[in-house]
């Protein structure tokens, strides 16, 4: 039996980067700062939880040994490793800090164009750009036009967008185009029809992705995003080890928004969920379906939108917890010569200033049944996660990354 999974803990750095301060992100750390205010009380919260952060499964896994790697960070809850476990860090060398430049990479493809931005202006979007938008996408007007946290600008124009029909139009320091829309006013399906006028429209600017964030409520007091985000990226420009892997007949199982990330591209089926724990559920039900080739890669995106991005420290905590406590579900599924990768796509550090994505390492821990197991070190690009996954299901490997496979048998890597 050779099957492969991947868990990707949305926004969940671990310091490090090399290149931080390029991105104003010196000294950013997603994990060692939730550790130390959690440490300091500085994460607690009357009814959702108190005290130091407590994460022993993935601390079995190595996940502390990986923060040591990258940082030199000394986590406080640090315990004894499982057998077969394995810990390391990875380092981008991806423009950006963005996710489908971390979850490229993480799949063989690093992105070395530049992706387009919009500045920080009001209006942010340039004119012809906007006006394409109402035109073609048949729309009275677009609001909103800046950059701002997607929960607030609904708060700000959602009772305006419901009186007017005009979609909220917004940005952030990411190459991003994100519109809100009503989902009972305005319309789920044209909402998603809107969206990929939009996408045609970015594409000679280079904008990564459009997203379609539909909410429902009536009023700024009572308004609520619903589970139906759609991505509408813009397709690797190159193969990408899922499409690798379904050219040689393996099933590639995406959970969350891994198909919108890759454009669809290389995905054999998606499952998805309204949260992390109904995505953990669907995650679990993909491995209990995983044959023998297949490969689990699966996407945790509350740790980023509902806690990262709201700088929300006690609640990405409590969310860490929470995933913690099921870890063992997942490795009950595990056979001898599986291969479980838990792992992120960048950092979003709540302690942090602004709201945007922070550029850090990410861990690289797991479990290998049945192999030795060991320290991975510091890998130099997130390449080296796909390129593992590629020999681990025997397929020939790509241009970008090395297998750290071998280390895992007991040799070097």
């Amino acid at each position: 039996m050779a099957r492969a999974f991947i868990f990707v803990l949305d926004s969940f750095g671990i310091g490090g980067a090399a290149d931080a301060e390029r991105y104003g992100d010196a000294c950013a750390d997603t994990f060692g700062h939730i550790a130390l205010a959690c440490a300091a009380g500085r994460g607690d919260r009357e009814g959702l939880r108190s005290g130091p952060l407590s994460l022993p499964n993935m601390v079995s896994l190595g996940l502390a040994e990986a923060a040591r790697t990258a940082t030199g960070f000394t986590f406080d809850g640090a315990g004894p490793l499982r057998a077969s476990s394995f810990h390391g860090a990875a380092q981008e060398v991806s423009n950006g800090k963005d996710t489908p430049s971390g979850h490229w990479e993480i799949a063989g493809l690093p992105v070395r164009f530049g992706w387009g931005y919009f500045p920080d202006t009001v209006p942010a979007f340039p004119a012809e750009l906007t006006e394409a938008m109402i035109r073609e996408g048949h729309v009275p007007g677009i609001l909103a036009n800046c950059h701002a946290p997607g929960t607030q600008v609904i708060e700000d124009y959602g009772e305006e967008h419901i009186r007017t029909g005009m979609p909220i139009c917004y940005t952030s320091v990411d190459s991003v185009i994100q519109i809100a829309a009503h989902e009972s006013h305005f319309g789920l399906e044209r909402l998603y029809e809107f969206c990929k006028v939009v996408r045609r429209l970015a594409d000679p600017l280079r904008i990564g992705r459009v997203i379609a964030r539909p909410f429902q409520g009536e009023t700024a007091g009572s308004f609520q995003r619903t589970p139906n985000r759609k991505d509408f990226s813009v397709p690797p420009p190159e193969p990408t080890l899922l499409d690798r892997l379904v050219e040689h007949g393996r099933r590639v199982i995406a959970v969350g928004k891994i198909g919108d990330i890759f454009a669809h591209r290389g995905i054999s089926e998606v499952r998805k969920g309204p949260g992390n724990m109904a995505m953990f559920d669907a995650a679990l039900g993909a491995m209990d379906d995983a044959g023998d080739g297949d490969f689990v890669f699966a996407n945790f995106v509350d740790f980023d939108s509902e806690y990262g991005h709201r700088r929300d420290v006690a609640g990405y905590a409590a969310a860490l917890e929470e995933f913690d406590r099921r870890i063992p579900e997942a490795l009950a599924r595990l056979k001898a010569g599986d291969l479980f990768i838990l792992t992120a796509d960048h950092g979003n550090d709540p302690t942090w200033r602004g709201t945007d994505h922070t550029r850090e390492r990410i861990p690289v821990f797991g479990l290998a049944p049945g192999l030795k197991g060991g320290a991975l070190g510091l890998r130099p690009t997130f390449g080296d996660i796909g390129e593992t996954v590629a020999e681990h299901l025997g397929i020939a490997p790509g241009r970008h990354g090395t297998s750290f496979l071998a280390a895992l048998n007991g040799g070097h890597a």
